[in-house]
């Protein structure tokens, strides 16, 4: 069955591209949920018009996405997260902090077009990011996830490990308190 989005399809296609789908999933999904219609030959006619009156607009907007890619390469990414022991972060690094990040240097990309590569980051470190501006135009962007170190937590901990300690030295102290009275108590006995 041969079908004409309406909307971008993941690993099917871009909106009004025509493609040949099984027909169970043309007739029960893509169709019913508006992100396909039928490919008859007025659709298709319909579609080339609507192509040729696109194809200067479609022009203007590849070279702002081109531009928008360069300033995107450009730029250096730090995303800071906490970190427990070593180097493995406390949750993970996505392709939503990704956008947030990007929202906040002023890049206006919906999370949808940023794909993480090899999924979600669990350590500091440097990694790769595939940034689609345009069905042509998709951008490499490497960023760094750099660690935070949560100085109160730190105190802490050091705090905890002291009080650890000088329990620990206590301890020991009254056990060789408690055996040297013991050894007294014997000698004296005798």
């Amino acid at each position: 069955m041969e079908i004409i989005l309406l909307k971008d399809v993941e690993n099917l296609g871009f909106t009004d591209d025509i493609v040949s789908v099984k027909n169970g999933y043309g007739r029960n999904y893509l169709i019913p949920q508006g992100y396909a219609i039928l490919a008859t030959p007025s659709a298709k006619k319909v579609l080339a018009e609507k192509l040729k009156q696109r194809a200067f607009k479609e022009k203007h907007i590849v070279e702002e996405a081109q531009k928008l890619a360069e300033k995107l390469k450009a730029l250096q990414i730090k995303i800071p997260a906490k970190v427990g022991a070593g180097d493995k972060l406390f949750g993970s690094i996505n392709n939503q902090n990704l956008a947030e990040v990007l929202a906040k240097e002023g890049f206006d990309i919906d999370k949808k077009f940023i794909q993480v590569i090899g999924g979600n980051v669990k350590r500091i470190g440097k990694y790769n990011a595939k940034v689609r501006l345009h069905r042509d135009v998709i951008v490499d962007l490497d960023f760094e996830v750099t660690p935070i170190r949560d100085e109160k937590a730190i105190a802490e901990a050091k705090a905890k490990a002291a009080a650890e300690a000088k329990r620990a030295e206590a301890a020991a102290a009254a056990a060789e308190k408690a055996e040297g009275e013991a050894t007294a108590e014997t000698e004296t006995a005798e």
